[in-house]
């Protein structure tokens, strides 16, 4: 893979239109490119965000459900209670509401804009993975998130548990927010991950034999990695992320290991370094020669 392919510029200076549709720009035009692509991903996120704020009220209904769903939420006055401790709280309640809203109904777009910018250094032969890879990145992304959702009231649940009987455990709106936001990012992204690696076999800079040589370390630090993301770190949310990382995991290892077992088989360089050239067969000869060439010491041939 080649991320910046320099190309040869005209006598103006400029670069043809082929050399930039094949990702071959300098890397201002590179940093351009990536700008445009930020602009329009804000764009569409700054329009899903207006869209939450005129459909604050059902969405609110949805996001807090896993909440007062619980006994807990009642305590305080017999019906689901949040507590708000600040002037402009209220006013920040609605902008994240809004903005986890666009984070995830603008998934597709702003998912679409980082593989639009890194699909153009890619060979073509690479390239032929572009919409099969993003047509499997936005359902996972969302699946990740709806798996956060639905989780979410059980570790709630755990986490609030331990207060004492005499406790009053209703929370400000602002913590449980923080705490939705959370596990929607945590658990979207985390369910891309399989999917780079993928990626990364694909272009030849994974290959499966890495991947099983580490698979048991990539698997602990897979529920590390649910311990420490997973607000509250209660047991039942860091596994509930671990695990499904641990099945994609192990299905992206298969899908390396079906794809290299189909991919045609040649010399392997992997061990060699960018810089280090690889060594030529024992029967290379001159071109056009069947037989090796055989040289003694002074250079000649000790036929003649």
């Amino acid at each position: 893979m080649a991320l910046l392919k320099w190309p040869k510029p005209g006598r103006n200076g400029s670069v043809s239109s082929e050399d930039a549709a094949e990702g071959r720009m300098p890397l201002m035009e590179h940093l351009r490119e990536l700008r445009n692509r930020l602009v329009v991903a804000l764009l569409g996120l700054v329009a899903g965000i207006v869209l939450g704020f005129v459909f604050f009220d059902p969405i609110w209904t949805f996001v807090s459900g896993p909440y007062c769903g619980l006994q807990q939420s009642q305590q305080l006055r017999g019906e689901c209670t949040f507590l708000i401790l600040g002037v402009f709280e209220s006013f920040f309640v609605n902008l994240k509401v809004a903005a986890m809203f666009g984070l995830v109904v603008t998934s597709p777009l702003w998912l679409y804009q980082i593989w639009a910018f890194v699909t153009p250094g890619l060979y073509r032969n690479e390239k032929r993975y572009s919409l099969t890879f993003l047509a499997i990145a936005v359902p996972l992304f969302l699946a990740g998130a709806a798996l956060a959702y639905f989780v979410m009231d059980t570790g709630l649940a755990i986490l609030l548990g331990f207060a004492p009987d005499n406790a009053v455990t209703t929370i400000t709106l602002d913590e449980y927010l923080g705490y939705v936001l959370v596990l929607l990012i945590v658990f979207g992204i985390s369910f891309e991950l399989p999917l780079l690696m993928v990626f990364l076999n694909v272009i030849g800079v994974l290959p499966r034999a890495t991947v099983a040589k580490h698979r048991r370390m990539v698997i602990f630090i897979m529920f590390v990695f649910g311990a420490i993301a997973t607000p509250g770190g209660d047991p039942f949310t860091m596994i509930a992320l671990a695990l499904p990382m641990v099945i994609l995991f192990a299905l992206a290892e298969g899908v390396m290991h079906l794809r290299e077992k189909r991919a045609p088989k040649g010399e392997d360089f992997s061990h060699l370094s960018d810089d280090e050239a690889s060594e030529l067969p024992d029967d290379a000869g001159l071109p056009g020669d069947d037989s090796p060439l055989d040289l003694n010491t002074n250079g000649t041939d000790p036929a003649r």
